[in-house]
């Protein structure tokens, strides 16, 4: 059959993704930080848009959009046959409003205010505190910087700090050291025996054991400290031989093979359970990261009442500026109805992010009400695909409004995405959702007799009693999940 070319045409729908559905669908998913960031840069790079610090009032009269879109459409509305009617118009999502609008109403349409703004006025003057200058600029010490003052201050030779250097980049952020003796000396060409010299050195500066390459050497090093040596010599024979028998907690292997009593090793133990085995420890806390709830669901009599939380939000509105530089300059006209399409679609984006986020929000508190009423033990299973078909969106779009999105409850600060859950069976009838089944695990664990601990499999036993019908290796995927060991090592004898 010979190959051949020719037209065809073709009647076909597809979803394009326009750059305005595309901007609406990224504020979606942005988190409140990340909104405000963006807010800001848009603030920087479109004139058009401005921070309305203040409602009905302003330090000086602007040019309002009203008179500037009236400069850039003039020509046509010299041309326009009929007056169009100014009671009522139509704005479309894209595209700005033509010739004979109401520009009152369309600038009005065009400005984001939080629902906060309509009953209180705010300015930059407020007289609220906030954190000093210096507060804002300060930071903690790091490991590194802590140990190169100690080494500069230390007698340590131009070669030496420049491998005293290069290990303390080696360490791991538990303070351990991650390369070998040797491969640091090929590095940097030097003997094997002045890079030992040098870790020995850096082990007995501040914090102590830093640098160390096991845990074993770790607690040696602490328990030999010149300034506080340990001279109970079971203390060195239990951290020489027998730390695997303290990881599980086996006392008695440790006394029949050191012939002490096991009181002794008892007494030993709690020595070594004084050290540290994280040297960097202290320096490995991260700055915490404070949380801004998106939105807030507060408790009103007997009913719930969801809120939005635009603290912090800057407030948009378009301004209107630039008349005199239409004026001037004809060929800023399509300039700036790009830029007045560009803060129109961000302010109306940003309105439809927040209603979407309401809606999920009171969509969830109808499912998950007795979690708010009565705490996490009452959390229901829930999935993106009932509070879809509830508010009657795509469950793309519920997952991306819950996600770094946080609310604000009587019983907590949660993101969204924790009250969606999988469901564990009942011998009741209803489910239970996977969040509930694990804080009644942690309540179990948190009663349990220490010096004899629940199992797993006991765990099974006692859910199974308040009628959660669960398998043993669920439950210790939910204890692991809960960052809690097994049973073996939570067993306390002292």
């Amino acid at each position: 059959m010979a190959l051949q070319m020719r037209q065809d045409l073709r009647m076909s729908t597809q979803l394009v993704m326009t750059p305005q559905l595309q901007q609406a669908i990224k504020l979606l998913q942005l988190s409140r930080p990340e909104l405000v960031d963006l807010v800001r840069s848009e603030l920087m790079e479109n004139p058009l848009l401005e921070e309305a610090h203040e409602i009905g009032t302003s330090a000086e009269e602007p040019v309002s959009s009203v008179e500037l879109q009236d400069a850039v459409d003039a020509p046509q509305q010299e041309q326009a046959a009929a007056e169009p009617d100014r009671s009522a118009p139509e704005v479309k999502a894209d595209e700005v409003p033509k010739e004979g609008a109401d520009w009152d109403a369309y600038a009005d349409s065009m400005e984001y205010l939080p629902p906060s703004a309509a009953s209180t006025t705010r300015t930059s003057n407020d007289d609220e505190e906030g954190p000093s200058l210096e507060a804002t600029l300060t930071r903690a010490e790091t490991l590194a910087e802590h140990l190169m003052w100690q080494v500069r201050l230390s007698n340590f030779d131009e070669t030496g700090e420049e491998v005293a250097e290069y290990i303390v980049r080696c360490l791991s952020p538990a303070g351990y050291l991650q390369e070998s003796a040797p491969q640091i000396a090929r590095k940097l060409g030097v003997s094997t025996l002045k890079v030992e010299t040098l870790v020995r050195k850096i082990q007995q500066l501040d914090p102590v054991a830093i640098g160390s390459r096991n845990l074993a050497e770790c607690l040696w090093v602490q328990a030999n400290h010149p300034e506080h040596p340990v001279e109970d010599p079971l203390v060195r024979a239990i951290i020489a031989k027998h730390l695997h028998n303290l990881e599980i907690r086996n006392y008695q292997a440790v006394a029949r093979d050191t012939g002490e009593a096991l009181e002794e090793v008892y007494e030993a133990t709690k020595v070594i359970m004084g050290m540290d085995p994280r040297p960097a420890r202290a320096y490995g806390v991260e700055t915490p990261q404070y949380i801004t709830p998106d939105v807030y669901i507060i408790k009103v009599g007997d009913e719930f009442v969801v809120t939005l939380n635009d603290d912090g939000l800057p407030r948009l509105r378009i301004s209107g500026l630039y008349k005199e530089a239409v004026g001037e300059h004809p060929k800023a006209k399509e300039y700036i109805h790009e830029r007045m399409r560009s803060a129109q679609w961000l302010i109306r984006s940003i309105q439809q992010r927040q209603r979407t986020i309401v809606k999920v929000t009171k969509s969830i508190l109808k499912f998950q009400r007795d979690f708010f009423e009565r705490g996490p033990q009452h959390l229901r299973p829930l999935i993106l695909k009932d509070v879809a078909e509830d508010i009657e969106m795509h469950e793309s779009t519920v997952s991306r409004v819950t996600t770094n999105k946080y609310v604000h409850t009587p019983q907590g600060i949660f993101e969204l995405k924790y009250f969606f859950n999988a469901g564990i069976s009942r011998t009741t009838g209803d489910d239970l959702a996977s969040e509930a089944v694990k804080e009644r695990i942690k309540k179990l664990i948190d009663l349990e007799d220490e010096a004899h601990p629940y199992s797993d499999q006991r765990l099974v036993e006692l859910l199974q009693e308040e009628g959660i019908d669960i398998a043993r290796r669920t439950v210790a995927k939910y204890r692991e999940q809960l960052g809690v060991l097994s049973s073996a090592k939570r067993r306390k004898l002292f």
